[in-house]
């Protein structure tokens, strides 16, 4: 039975139905509190479907947690996972140890869940992104066996050496659009950024003002002021800077940002630094923490209760993912509300997949991703600094693999294929429904005044 098929795709009505049904229960207290940035949003996703296969995480859960899953069992469907692993949601940042690393970069969505469905939801992304290129079924289906393969190879290296926290991709092992991407992150700068965002004024820097930066009332203020204090304690002992580095310059309301996170509020905090030098003055980010999507189909209480809310689960998160995470990565709350707070850094650049376009380009840079992919996951368990995985990830899915690489690649290659094309029918689905004004609490057009 197709993947179509098992998810009773077939009736239009109903599936449309059920997509709007599925958007509107993920993002109701968003669209409400933000419907313009959903408005954008949902232009964004109506681009095409790899666009909307982005924005629309809730609606795989919803889809994936339906379908028969042969290769899981009691611990691998409690690994931890990114959530949200699609192909442009991977880059550069600077880790804790001051190495420029290629890695996921993106963990709004973590949360623990079968491991597989990250590969699912990567492979899928894999197959709607080579069809947005034009590229033949046949190729696809190898792509997504490359990637499948060099996940596979790394999680069985790990089982043998159990050096997932010393594994990274680096400047030094990487080659191609890869090491294309760390080299354009090194020549980046903290000065650059600082100039980009900031202003001196006086002798001292202060936010420029621009589109998506909103100066604060004296009330807000003093709220955002009280939850950064709050933050400072969520900081590792080992990683946290001076108390004179997190002196408070100025603070900003900020908006704007991109199909993820549309309609979640933010702050940047602009502190000392390190030294009284305005170079090395310190950006930092408060954003509000979204409900993972696979949250909504894992019911296990144990899970949900080991995070305060949602900001200290997206931190909580990065950490075990990344194993060496920003040093200033932590949590806060205001009025109960969590978030995740991290630098704003120079250091972070996406892989960009506009030149990357012939199968031949595209296969080693998806053995980086299967690579990885496998590292976030064996890297979040029992030697970890958490203890909601305590076990052995690396272990724990070869168990489930048992020498059946060739049968497991075939089985991602063929859900890859199918679901694309059921993404691709959603996609038309979701347009009509979006166009006819059937999302509750967004309308495809502002009413005029």
């Amino acid at each position: 039975m197709s993947v179509a098929e098992s998810l009773h795709t077939t009736d239009d009505d109903a599936r449309r139905r059920m997509i709007v049904a599925t958007l509107a229960d993920a993002f109701a207290e968003l669209m409400t509190a933000a419907p313009e940035a959903f408005r954008i949003k949902f232009r964004k996703m109506a681009a095409d479907p790899f666009a909307f296969y982005r924005g629309s995480a809730a609606l795989f859960y919803a889809d994936v947690s339906r379908l028969h899953d042969p290769w899981v069992d009691e611990r691998t469907s409690r690994v931890w996972i990114q959530g949200d692993l699609h192909a442009e949601n991977f880059g550069t940042y600077m880790d804790g140890e001051g190495m420029l690393i290629f890695d996921v970069n993106d963990f709004d969505e973590s949360y623990v869940g079968h491991y597989t469905w990250d590969v699912q939801r990567l492979a899928a992304s894999i197959a709607l992104m080579c069809w947005r290129k034009a590229i033949a079924d046949s190729e696809i289906d190898r792509l997504v066996a490359r990637y499948a393969r060099a996940y596979l190879d790394q999680v069985h290296r790990f089982t043998r050496t159990g050096a997932d926290h010393e594994f990274a991709l680096r400047l030094d092992n990487t080659d191609g659009p890869i090491h294309e991407v760390l080299l354009d992150s090194r020549l980046s700068s903290r000065v650059a950024l600082l100039d980009g965002v900031t202003e001196t004024e006086g002798y001292e820097r202060i936010f420029r003002a621009g589109h998506g930066v909103r100066r604060l009332d004296e009330n807000e203020r003093a709220r955002v002021y009280a939850a950064f204090e709050k933050y400072l304690d969520t900081i590792p002992a080992d990683k946290r800077l001076p108390d004179t580095a997190f002196a408070v310059k100025d603070v900003v309301g900020r908006s704007g940002f991109g199909i993820g996170s549309a309609g979640l509020p933010a702050y940047n905090v602009l502190v000392e630094g390190v030294n009284q030098a305005l170079d090395n003055d310190i950006v930092i980010s408060m954003k509000q923490g979204n409900v993972a999507a696979p949250s909504r189909v894992v019911t296990d209480p144990e899970i949900a209760s080991y995070f305060r809310h949602h900001g200290h689960r997206t931190a909580v998160s990065q950490r075990a993912l990344q194993a060496h995470a920003d040093r200033l990565l932590g949590s806060t709350d205001i009025d109960g509300v969590g978030y995740v707070v991290s630098e704003l850094s120079p250091y972070v650049r996406d892989l960009e997949w506009d030149a990357i376009s012939e199968p031949a380009d595209i296969a080693p840079v998806l053995e980086y991703l299967g690579r990885a992919t496998a590292k976030i996951h064996c890297v979040a368990d029992a030697d970890s600094d958490q203890n909601l995985v305590a076990f052995q990830t690396e272990e724990a899915i070869e168990h489930c693999i048992q020498g059946r690489d060739d049968e497991f690649v075939e089985w991602l290659c063929t859900f890859a294929r199918e679901y694309a094309d059921v993404v691709r029918d959603d996609h038309r689905r979701f347009v009509d429904a979006f166009r006819h004004d059937e999302i509750p609490g967004v309308r495809a057009t502002a009413r005029s005044a």
